[in-house]
Parts: structure tokens; C-alpha cells; sequence
């Protein structure tokens, strides 16, 4: 039998946990039929992929906001105002996020030679990042819907919604990179309109699940007035800005492992997609632990709100650490799945063993981070995030990797130690409980 405090978790967690799986497990899939385009369609897909992160990265800190004004008006029992956060962060998404899609397509094929300069990555990377941006609007809105429905602990419909949104991204997919069914063969170019379709297709789908179960919470009953825009934009913000720094950071790491070789760069998409399958699960996790730190603090119950955060690292921590015995067990047979390029496959072997003995570290810091977004505490997360990425890891892992020659291995050790001082600061913040006086 499962602690009642488990159980509780696990209830909350695991259709998230689920939906993160399914999407990167749908990501890998993607890889795989783009890695049989060959090793410069596989590297613009991972440059690309990371550059479209970037450009909708600022509206997914939507959900952050949502998310946690949500679980604390649940917590303090105001069930009929829990959704008009989400009014707000729907309207915040689509005044944003069109005249940015509309920006960046153009400027995307004057840009990107920035971000890798090989002709052949280029020609097959602009359309592919063309195509995702086109859906930049559906990103920010599904991110604030998920806030939303994880907040108020309908996070089945959350696994719902992404299920049906990789249904039809494997459907397209296959139709237009390889020409099915009468549809044009359109390689690397052909994942991005699938993609972007599928996106658009979970927003029709989130809509229709809000109307059903949002209505009597406020969805689309009435804009939400000044403080609650205010109280929105102060939790958002900071968790935008974070989210674009790391999507540039994660970006400007393929640029330094580009500066590698192409070689290393197939191999770190493969890598980055591996590890983010393993690592999703406690991402679901902290997403409900943010949940149930909001909704202890709306009751007032801070001691409780310091628990969960608790509990849920030692949960994620076990997770993790099955979930990377593979990684370091066979790396040579999960690196074979997505391409039989000798070279990629033994630029990749070791880095993967080191992601995963040491991925569980990640699962703490991971967590704790999204508890503190849970309570609020977005500012903190947000200086500690970014300072670490761009002032400590970037800059290292330039200079082991291109500088100093140590290649992809390098860069990945480098990674690693960032990981680890990340967590330690979690921990030590989660201890000093400054998070739990944020008000929300």
C-alpha cells in the first residue's frame, strides 16, 4: 500500500508525468524519421527545434503564472475565480503571440546562418523553423491551459489534450516527410507543418475541454480586472524571461557543439531528446508539486507546503534513477534507434552514460524549482536560473569544448557540474522558506 501522501502525488503526477512522456516520446519518434534524412537533417531539426523554443519561450512562462494564482484561489476555496487567471494568460498569449510569429518568419532565413553556418544544416533548417513558428500563438495558449488544468488537479485532461495532439503530429509527420497517401515527400520541412498543425490542434482541443469543465471556475466569463493582471504579470514575467534565457542558453549550446563539428551536434540532438525523456517524468512531478504548495499555502498551511516539496524530490529521485540504468547499462543500442552513422553513435557513447548516472540530481533541482514557482517565488528561480546558465555553464563549456578541445565529452561533464550546483541552491533556498511569504 502507498503512503497516503504518495498516493496523492502519484494521483496528480501521473497523467502529467504520462503527457511528458508521450511528448518526448514523440519527439524521439520525430528524431527517428528525420535521422533517416540523413546527419544535416537531423542537426537542423535539433538547431531548429531549440530556436523555435526560443521564440515561443517568453509566452510559456504563462503557464507558471496561471498555474500558480490558480492553486492558491483553489486552496483558499474561491472556486468560482479559479480560471480567470487562464482568461488572462489566453488574451496575454494571442496579443503576443501573433505579431511575434509574423516577425520572426520573416526574419528567419536572415538569422539563422548565425546559429550554424553549414549550408547544408541551413537550407534544411529555415522551413522547418518557418513552419514552427507558425504556431507560436497555440505554444502559449496550450502552456496557459495546462497551467490551469494542472493547478486545479485536472491533470487528466492535460494527458488527454497531448494525446491527441501526437496522434495527429505522428499522423502528419509520417504523411509529409515521406510522402504518404498522396501527400508531396517533404523530408525535414514536412515535420515542421506537422508539428505545427498538431499544436493547433491541442489548443481546438484544450478549448473544448474548458468548456466543459472551466465554465463555473470564470473560462471566458468576463476579463480579469487590474490586480489580477498585475498579480499575473509579476509571476510571469520573471518565468518568461527565464524560460527565454534558457531556451537561448540551450540554443547557444548547440551553437557551441555545432562549433565541434556536425558530427557532435547530430549526436547532442540525440542526446538532449534521450535525456528529456528521462528527466520529463520529474518535470510532471514538480509541475504537481507546484500544485500542492500553491493550494497548502490558500489554506495557510506553510509547515505542509515545505513537506510536499519534500516528498516529491524522493519520489523523483527513485524515478530517475531507474530510468537512467538504460542510459548507462547499453548507450550504444538506445544511440543505434536513431542512426547508424558510426561516428555519431561513438561521439555519443560516453556522454550518454555520464547523463545517466547522474540524471537524478536533476529530478531535485527540477522539483524544488517548480515548487518555488508553485508558491509564487518566480524572481528567485528566474536570477538563479539564468545566473547559472549564461554566467557559469555557457561560458565553460566553450572553453572545454571548441577552445580547449575536449569535444562533446567536455561539454557534457561541464553539464553535469552545472546540474549539480543548480540542485544545491534549490535545496538550500527550499530550506531557508522564503517562498512561502510570497503573496499570489
Amino acid at each position: 500500500m502507498l503512503a497516503p501522501r504518495t498516493k496523492k502525488i502519484l494521483d496528480l503526477a501521473l497523467p502529467i508525468m504520462g503527457g511528458m512522456v508521450s511528448q518526448n516520446a514523440m519527439n524521439l519518434i520525430d528524431t527517428g524519421m528525420v535521422g533517416s534524412q540523413g546527419k544535416h537533417a537531423l542537426a537542423a531539426v535539433g538547431m531548429s527545434s531549440f530556436a523555435a523554443f526560443v521564440s515561443s519561450a517568453f509566452l510559456m512562462g504563462l503557464s507558471s503564472g496561471v498555474q500558480a494564482m490558480a492553486a492558491r484561489r483553489k486552496g483558499e476555496g474561491r472556486e468560482a475565480e479559479m480560471a480567470v487567471p487562464l482568461n488572462g494568460g489566453l488574451l496575454m498569449a494571442i496579443g503576443l503571440g501573433i505579431p511575434l510569429s509574423v516577425v520572426l518568419f520573416v526574419l528567419a532565413p536572415s538569422f539563422y546562418p548565425y546559429l550554424n553556418d553549414d549550408p547544408e544544416v541551413i537550407a534544411e533548417g529555415v522551413p522547418y523553423l518557418q513552419a514552427r513558428l507558425c504556431a507560436i500563438t497555440a505554444v502559449g495558449m496550450n502552456f496557459s491551459f495546462r497551467g490551469y488544468f494542472n493547478g486545479v488537479n485536472l491533470s487528466r485532461l492535460y494527458l488527454r489534450s497531448l494525446l491527441t495532439m501526437h496522434v495527429c503530429n505522428f499522423f502528419l509527420n509520417y504523411t509529409l516527410i515521406f510522402g504518404k497517401f498522396g501527400m508531396p515527400a517533404l523530408g525535414a520541412t514536412g515535420a515542421g507543418i506537422g508539428s505545427a498543425i498538431a499544436t493547433w490542434v491541442g489548443t481546438i482541443t484544450y478549448v473544448a475541454m474548458a468548456l466543459g469543465h472551466a465554465r463555473e471556475a470564470g473560462f471566458l466569463r468576463g476579463l480579469p480586472d487590474r490586480k489580477t493582471i498585475a498579480t499575473m504579470l509579476d509571476l510571469s514575467v520573471p518565468s518568461g524571461v527565464r524560460q527565454v534565457f534558457f531556451a537561448g542558453g540551450m540554443t547557444t549550446l548547440f551553437w557551441i557543439v555545432g562549433r565541434v563539428g556536425t558530427t557532435s551536434l547530430a549526436a547532442a540532438n540525440i542526446l538532449i531528446n534521450l535525456m528529456l525523456v528521462a528527466i520529463l517524468p520529474s518535470i510532471g512531478l514538480g509541475m504537481a508539486a507546484a500544485s500542492l504548495v500553491g493550494q497548502a499555502l490558500g489554506r495557510g498551511e506553510s509547515d505542509d507546503a515545505a513537506q510536499w516539496g519534500w516528498d516529491v524530490v524522493k519520489l523523483a529521485v527513485v524515478i530517475l534513477l531507474v530510468l537512467g540504468a538504460p542510459m548507462v547499462a547499453v548507450p550504444g543500442t538506445l544511440l543505434d534507434v536513431f542512426t547508424d552513422d558510426a561516428a555519431t553513435i561513438a561521439a555519443g557513447r560516453l556522454p550518454l552514460r555520464i547523463i545517466g548516472a547522474t540524471i537524478f540530481i536533476d529530478g531535485v533541482g527540477m522539483v524544488l524549482q517548480s515548487a518555488m514557482l508553485g508558491a509564487g517565488d518566480s524572481r528567485r528561480v528566474m536570477v538563479v536560473g539564468i545566473g547559472l546558465q549564461w554566467f557559469l555553464f555557457l561560458p565553460v563549456a566553450y572553453l572545454v569544448g571548441p577552445v580547449w578541445g575536449c569535444g562533446l565529452l567536455g561539454i557534457w561533464i561541464a553539464q553535469v557540474a552545472h546540474r549539480f550546483l543548480q540542485a544545491g541552491v534549490f535545496v538550500g533556498l527550499w530550506r531557508r522558506g522564503a517562498w512561502a511569504r510570497v503573496e499570489v
